[in-house]
């Protein structure tokens, strides 16, 4: 993959802004351009109240420059467009790429005053129909051309803005296929995960994991749910990791804790916290699950997980739907449906070892040839090509 061509930024500034870069799809994309941008030639400013992952921007050669871009406020989006309108003068940025609804309104204002090519980056559907809310939605239409992380995405964006065709420009999510690769995964790595998980060396059971921040829609409560409808013998042969950052919902980890116990299922559910290494956990797992009750707009999951050789069951809507073959790299399941999701399963377990590994080798190939993070990397520096080729000729 890495045979793709960047376009050439020489001498280029490009401000990304978002809420913060911690962890998350956006936060991640954010990093993957700055990359890119640094190898293009160009130089590379990031917008953002900071976070975990502001190191490695800095490593890269990027500039991290910290603002209450988080805020909602309308007092302060109006303050930060005055100080974009100067980082634009004091850094000669020549493009600005906005990933969020309150920076993006900051971003929108700044770049006009500055006469530089606005791009936003449609990161997932939001939520509200009243017309304020619809406004405020809408300055991720507002680009001069528009990124959406998928064909999902892109049809949403056009059904509720009516963005033009020429304007519009669907580019996936990639996957870093040096990170995600099954045999750059050691034994100490997948050992400290499942330590971590308190998966014992005599574990025979195999390892189903939900990774993603707890929260009710990822469809944690979903996977417990099925694993009730299964049989008790299947059960036995199975263990669920729900493996996340509660991000201070604790009223809802008591919930899934409680749930879990109803059921009788303390010793075939672990809840064991963020992780970090989201390669080895991968690479511990035997079946990997999103059944996500609201539409993902890619579904990172889905593809980080294939690109390890594992089967996946997601739920089938949104964005997961164009990363995962039925029957073929793994299962769709019907959203909010813990049966389906039981049956799925089922339908896995019932594969054997060598079927799900044929599965898992499956899902690598399709989404190395499709979902690459040097061919995001590539796509989004056309994007910015786009709208500085007519300021270069000028």
């Amino acid at each position: 993959m890495s045979t793709i061509e960047l376009p050439d930024l020489a001498g280029r500034t490009i401000l990304q802004v978002i809420p913060e870069i911690s962890a998350g799809g956006a936060e991640r994309t954010t990093i993957e351009v700055a990359e890119a941008i640094v190898e293009a030639g160009g130089y590379p400013v990031v917008a953002s109240e900071g976070g975990r992952l502001v190191a490695e921007l800095e490593q890269l050669g990027g500039l991290n420059v910290v603002l209450p871009m988080a805020s909602k406020n309308p007092f302060t989006i109006l303050g930060n467009a005055g100080k974009l309108s100067q980082l634009i003068r004091e850094r000669s940025v020549d493009l600005v790429h906005a990933r969020s609804r309150a920076p993006a309104w900051s971003a929108l204002r700044a770049a006009r005053r500055a006469g530089v090519p606005f791009v936003t980056t449609y990161h997932g559907a939001y939520s509200g129909v009243s017309g304020l809310k619809k406004l405020y939605n809408s300055v991720m239409a507002r680009g001069d051309l528009v990124i959406a992380n998928s064909g999902w995405t892109a049809a949403h964006v056009q059904a509720v803005h009516g963005t033009e065709d020429n304007r519009l420009v669907t580019i996936p999510r990639g996957v870093d296929f040096e990170i995600f690769d099954p045999a750059c995964v050691s034994d100490e790595r997948r050992a400290a995960i499942r330590t971590a998980w308190g998966i014992g060396p005599e574990e025979k059971r195999l390892i189903l994991l939900l990774p993603g921040r707890l929260t009710e829609w990822k469809g944690q409560s979903i996977a417990i749910e099925a694993l009730t409808r299964l049989d008790e013998g299947e059960r036995a042969n199975l263990l669920l990791i729900l493996a996340g950052d509660a991000q201070g919902r604790s009223s809802y980890v008591e919930s899934l804790e409680a749930r879990i116990a109803g059921a009788g299922l303390e010793g075939s559910v672990r809840i064991p916290g963020h992780c970090e290494d989201m390669a080895a956990a991968y690479a511990v797992a035997d079946i990997v699950l999103a059944p996500s009750t609201r539409p993902e707009a890619f579904g990172r999951v889905a593809a980080e997980a294939s690109a390890m050789g594992k089967p996946v069951i997601v739920a089938n809507h949104g964005g997961q739907m164009e990363i995962v073959v039925e029957g073929r790299t793994g299962s769709l399941a019907e959203p909010g449906s813990a049966e389906d999701l039981a049956a799925s399963l089922r339908a896995l377990l019932h594969l054997g070892a060598d079927g799900r590994a044929g599965m898992g080798e499956a899902g690598r190939l399709h989404v190395m040839e499709r979902f690459s993070k040097r061919g995001l990397q590539a796509a989004t520096l056309g994007v910015y090509k786009r709208l500085l080729k007519p300021h270069e000729d000028g």
